[in-house]
């Protein structure tokens, strides 16, 4: 018997009794965790498997069952905004506007919108009567496949073929790591010298086993590439590492995946990175782009700007394959600058979705850029650079994405240009704007900060964060009236006298000095 059937065997077994257990767990609704009856339930699943193996099935079945009535909640807040969308403007009269409200053009199309508002009612109650009775609706194997089973002519699918990947989904090859194991599991053991890898199999397939201690160690070596070195560092060491086995029957190929947890570690925050006077990269996410810029302590962009490509066409994987080229190269620059960490925006499209229609636009135009908006991988960003970033020693801050890209233009876009030959785009300026933020400082600069003039701009820094002490008395010697100065102008009082912060001894002796120039040192002052 082959390696193949053997695991397809043991899946198979695997996920059905899987599959049971879910559905018991979400027959028992939303109870505290010790009402869930986990411990009953690995028992009766343990006489058909094994104890670790069902230690595995009802953990999966726990969080399958929480993350699917997470997915409730988030689609009921989607249904509430939509309503509260629709209903907004059906309450002004079509061509007229309520302060900031804006009424639907005609009657067809009010008409066509409160159809969907007694639609997306429908769906709010029924999402909502899920939820009171703590039963979300889940599909092993995938929703999107098992639609295709319905039409798959369109999908160029046979039947057999369908029934390849359906069945591929469902198999149940998990084993979770166990600290103190052999090599940090027991039930899935990889061997990290010679590569091979044996299972335990579950108590009515004890007959294929080909090892001692009903274990069926396969033919063929495996090998990690990927941070291998950790790897090696836990089962060496005996610490827990969990293990997961797949099938792809388009390729014909099972693969074998390696996780773990990592270790708990307290991460600096904003003030301590400006205390330990360290650098920021700050990242402006587009649709077809990374902006970034790297930022000193005081929040003043250094260097020059830096722009990586994203296209997100094609498959999921090749997605998902070219977001981490992206974000690998975001961390060897925030690296190779001595960047503490990673600054973002907490973006979430999740309004673009709901109620885009609404707001957004309609028409071509309208539906191109809540394409365009909706189509950002604000979350799976965020999420594979936090993963990333940590092996990397890196901070990544998630900062409140307001006024960045308006304020970044505004504010930064030209001042930046100034100082580098490479075109600065409005989001190198956000990119500035969200490092700011990252960093505790504000985003807009203070009024006369690099002004227009020349000889006042040379000396003045590009944004004031920092208050530095300044000197007192008069900075140049007294000059008389009539003592030309520089651009063969004069000076008709000796207010035109370069002052810094005259002090109170100046002004007892009578200066008359009203309107005291302050110097333009390249210093950073204090935020506000």
């Amino acid at each position: 018997m082959t390696d193949a059937t053997v695991l397809l065997r043991v899946g198979e077994h695997l996920g059905r009794h899987q599959r049971a257990d879910l559905a018991a767990r979400v027959a028992l609704g939303v109870v505290a965790r010790k009402d869930t009856r986990r411990a009953e339930r690995k028992k009766a699943l343990t006489a058909v498997s094994s104890s670790r193996w069902a230690g595995a099935m009802t953990r999966a079945s726990e969080d399958q069952y929480q993350l699917s009535m997470r997915c409730l909640f988030d689609e009921r807040a989607g249904l509430r905004r939509a309503i509260r969308a629709i209903g907004k403007r059906l309450g002004v009269p079509c061509g007229q506007r309520d302060g900031r409200t804006r009424g639907y053009p005609n009657q067809e199309e009010r008409f066509q919108k409160q159809r969907r508002l007694q639609a997306l009612g429908v769906r709010l109650g029924a999402v909502e009567a899920r939820i009171d009775a703590g039963r979300p609706t889940i599909v092993v194997g995938g929703r999107r496949l098992a639609k295709i089973r319905h039409n798959l002519a369109a999908a160029q699918l046979t039947p057999e073929r369908w029934r390849e990947r359906w069945e591929a989904k469902r198999l149940f090859l998990t084993a979770d790591g166990e600290s103190g194991a052999p090599h940090g599991n027991y039930t899935i053991s990889v061997d990290p010298e010679t590569g091979e890898v044996s299972i335990v199999l579950p108590e009515p397939l004890r007959h294929l086993a080909n090892a001692p201690r009903g274990r069926y160690k396969l033919g063929c070596a495996v090998s990690f590439h990927h941070r291998r070195g950790e790897w090696l560092d836990r089962v060496c060491a005996n610490r827990a590492v969990r293990y997961d086995i797949v099938h792809d029957p388009i390729r014909d190929r099972w693969y074998l995946d390696a996780s773990w947890s990592t270790d708990a570690a307290v991460l600096p925050t904003p003030e301590e990175i400006r205390a330990l006077g360290e650098r920021m990269l700050g990242v402006d996410l587009n649709a077809d782009h990374l902006a970034a810029y790297v930022l000193d302590p005081h929040g003043n962009p250094v260097g020059e700007p830096h722009t990586i490509g994203l296209e997100l066409t094609g498959a999921t994987a090749t997605r998902d394959g070219r977001l981490r080229a992206a974000i690998t190269e975001l961390l060897g620059i925030a690296k190779s600058h001595d960047c503490a960490g990673i600054a973002i925006e907490n973006l979430g499209f999740d309004d673009a979705r709901t109620v885009g229609r609404e707001t957004m636009g309609r028409g071509k135009r309208g539906k191109t850029f809540r394409r365009t908006v909706s189509g950002i991988p604000t979350a799976k960003f965020r999420e594979r650079l936090r993963g990333m970033a940590y092996h990397r020693g890196l901070v990544v801050i998630a900062v409140d994405p307001a006024y960045t890209s308006i304020w970044g233009e505004r504010h930064w876009k030209a001042p930046v240009q100034q100082q580098t030959k490479t075109t600065v785009t409005r989001h190198h300026g956000a990119a500035v704007a969200i490092g700011r933020r990252g960093l505790g400082h504000r985003i807009r600069r203070r009024p006369g900060v690099t002004p227009a003039h020349q000889r006042m701009s040379a000396g003045r820094a590009t944004g004031q964060t920092v208050s530095l002490p300044r000197p007192r008395g008069t900075a140049s010697p007294p000059r008389t009236t009539g003592t030309p100065i520089g651009g063969e102008k004069t000076c008709w009082s000796r207010g035109g006298q370069l002052v810094l912060f005259p002090d109170l001894e100046d002004r007892s002796r009578g200066h008359r000095i009203t309107d005291p120039v302050h110097c333009g040192s390249a210093n950073t002052g204090q935020q506000r």
